[in-house]
């Protein structure tokens, strides 16, 4: 966990919707957030030759990290949000007990100034954002303003940070509701944003000059996602059905949703795709910067599960069918459009079910393309100056910036991964795959330690460990992972393997990348939980290994992980000897937001959702177990793990402890990850007899 992870991966003229007739002085310009042992910074770098360069020189394990970063269009600027947000009370997550308030904000720095120091910084405005979280920062087109979403409303300040009055971020104006999702038109005259208003939501187009706002083609639907023409006569938007009220929970419901097309000189929209009804046909994980795109040639580029799988479509903004880019049993992940818009870059697990690759496909359709291959591992695309960089590992090497070429990739900030780093000491995972008791098919990968020849004979059969990520939806995969909490799982799961455990990370049901009826099947998580089946399956699978003793089997993760986690412990003690539960969910029951109280079948969901809890199977639970969670936790309620406490102890269960005051869900500070996953491996190690 030595080395810098990286995040934020952006390049300059993609920071507004369009650039368009813009004068970008530093057209090849990348930039990217750093985060090395608790040190949050952003870095740059140029083409043709990609040397890096550290901009900003925040020193210390502050837990204030760096997101929403942006470059201006003409690449002379950063602008970033430095900070964490509140949570429910209004108290701003501080785990370093330092006692001050720690408002999250935004920044500017300009990239080519001396004086005063390159990357000086300079406050823009608070962001101020709570649990729901905050928007994107959006940069104009010109790179004077920036604009983001944060206390329900859009606000705005000017970049150049001019000491007036008027360089104090503002709210944009008053609008009912939520306002989210900000967007730019190409001549910075208009922002498009989305309003919610609870069961609907408008698209809405507030005009400078006027001060005005004008709703698009409203309805009492959900619409979502808008994204402005190259020449900003246009914009396109997603239409999710309402909310409806008294729908039984079980079985789940399809979400019909349709692709709009809005005229904005005739104030007038028009519907031009509509998915079908079925499960498959509701609408993906379609997140801010996904997969949803106003494309060249008049094309719209969207994401789709019509056929079982996350893949990627296009349609005419004129209506009529729509063209398959992306055919086969795989699934998209990173979109992102090419400098000229005519083709789409993405990550996919085709050919490759737990790795990530690029391709290329053109925006009307053709043959997809590979852009990367083998046992590397790329995510986060761009094109920058003919060229295309991403964020990329190995099995054996961290995360770091890459760019692409027609011999593979090259690391750009090699100089910033530590000399002493040890991946000659790694092992490569195994992809293994075994059968849940109900036929479903897991996948998996095995780390097998180095213990070679005598040694290996001395030991004999080792302990071994089941780790379970988190999300659910969330897939582990054969390198170092591109989110930072599972990046640092997978660094434990190698040093695991380092102290002589076999360690076995499962990719459960409910999980990505294998299919929508994998991801959701109808009786999974407070549904059932079937996909604890696969858990067991795993701990059968390692019993079956020569190199495993199988009285000494344990289970590990967070979050969802935690919860599957704690299920392992609870119903099959004799099966798993021990386990460390990181911030889990024990009773799925009290989650009263996910059961809403006019459903026909409310009670009956209640009761499932504790059902399918480990709490429900509390008598049955004899390992031991250390318990692990921040206090200010704002994912998992810190009384899950008050609640289970209190019934372990009544079972007489070894439960030990270890708790972080004012610690978020995932750990802001980095001592935190290693004092948790140091406690870990020393709890395996007494109650495993690991030698």
């Amino acid at each position: 966990m030595s080395s810098p992870f990286p995040t934020n991966l952006v390049a300059a003229g993609h920071s507004g919707e369009h650039a368009a007739g813009n004068t970008n002085d530093h057209a090849g310009r990348i930039a990217w957030v750093f985060s090395s042992r608790g040190e949050h910074n952003v870095w740059i770098a140029d083409a043709p030759n990609f040397e890096a360069r550290q901009l900003t020189h925040y020193v210390g394990d502050d837990g204030l990290p760096i997101a929403a970063l942006k470059l201006t269009p003409d690449g002379r600027t950063v602008v970033y949000a430095r900070g964490s947000e509140a949570n429910s009370a209004g108290e701003i997550a501080d785990p370093t007990s330092n006692v001050e308030k720690r408002v999250q904000q935004v920044w500017a720095a300009d990239v080519d100034r001396v004086e005063p120091r390159l990357g000086e910084p300079r406050l823009l405005g608070d962001m101020g954002c709570d649990e729901e979280g905050c928007e994107d920062i959006q940069i104009s087109p010109s790179g004077e303003f920036a604009v983001w979403s944060a206390k329900k409303q859009l606000w705005i300040a000017p970049i150049s940070g001019k000491s007036d009055a008027n360089a104090k971020a503002k709210a944009l104006i008053f609008v009912r509701g939520s306002s989210a999702q900000p967007k730019w038109s190409p001549d910075g005259k208009k922002i498009a944003f989305v309003s919610d208003r609870g069961d609907h939501s408008f698209v809405v187009i507030y005009e400078f000059g006027r001060n005005t706002l004008r709703y698009v083609s409203p309805s009492a639907d959900r619409d979502l996602y808008p994204r402005w023409s190259p020449d900003g006569s246009q914009l396109a938007f997603v239409r999710l059905v309402g909310k409806q009220m008294k729908q039984p929970l079980i079985p789940q419901s399809s979400l019909p949703w349709a692709i709009w097309v809005y005229d904005v000189a005739n104030d007038s929209g028009r519907e031009i795709w509509k998915s079908g009804a079925d499960l498959d046909d509701s609408l993906p994980l379609i997140t801010e910067d996904g997969s949803f795109h106003f494309a060249a040639k008049n094309r719209i580029v969207f994401s789709s599960e019509q056929d079982g799988w996350n893949h990627l479509y296009s349609v005419a903004t004129s209506g009529g069918p729509a063209t398959l880019l992306t055919p086969g049993k795989f699934e998209t992940e990173d979109v992102a459009v090419s400098s000229d818009r005519t083709s789409v870059i993405y990550s996919s697990n085709q050919d490759d079910v737990d790795r990530r690759h690029l391709w290329r496909v053109p925006v009307e359709g053709g043959t997809p393309a590979a852009l990367t291959r083998g046992e590397t591992m790329e995510w986060t695309p761009l094109e920058i100056a003919g060229k295309v960089v991403c964020l990329g590992s190995t099995a054996t090497t961290p995360a770091m910036p890459y760019v692409v070429n027609s011999h593979g990739r090259e690391m750009i900030a090699k100089s910033a991964l530590p000399a002493d780093f040890p991946s000659s000491q790694l092992v490569t995972p195994k992809p293994v795959i075994f059968i849940a008791a109900d036929g479903w098919e897991i996948h998996g990968q095995l780390f097998e330690p180095k213990i070679e020849g005598r040694r290996s004979r001395q030991f004999g059969p080792r302990p071994a460990l089941i780790f379970i990520h988190g999300g659910s939806i969330r897939q582990m995969m054969l390198g170092f992972h591109y989110m930072d909490y599972y990046h640092n799982a997978y660094a434990m799961n190698q040093y695991l393997a380092s102290r002589g455990y076999v360690v076995l990370s499962v990719n459960y049901r409910t999980g990505i990348m294998y299919g929508r009826h994998f991801r959701e099947p109808k009786d999974g998580g407070p549904r059932g939980g079937a996909e604890y089946k696969d858990i067991v399956a795993a701990g059968k699978y390692l019993q079956s290994l020569p190199n495993v003793d199988a009285k000494r089997i344990g289970l590990w993760g967070g979050s969802y992980g935690g919860y599957l986690t704690a299920m392992g412990l609870a119903h099959d003690s004799d099966l798993f000897a021990a386990g460390v539960d990181l911030h889990g969910v024990h009773d799925w029951s009290v989650f009263k937001e996910e059961i809403p109280a006019d459903a026909p079948d409310h009670d009956d969901a209640v009761k499932l959702a504790f059902q399918s809890s480990p709490n429900a199977a509390i008598a049955t639970w004899r390992s031991p177990v250390l318990l692990i969670q921040g206090d200010d936790d704002r994912n998992v309620p810190f009384s899950q793990t008050v609640d289970l406490l209190q019934r372990l102890r009544a079972q007489k269960v070894h439960v030990e402890e270890l708790i972080f005051p004012d610690e978020v869900h995932g750990f802001l500070m980095w001592k935190s990850w290693i004092r948790a996953y140091s406690a870990t491996e020393e709890f395996f190690g007494r109650e495993l007899g690991m030698k």
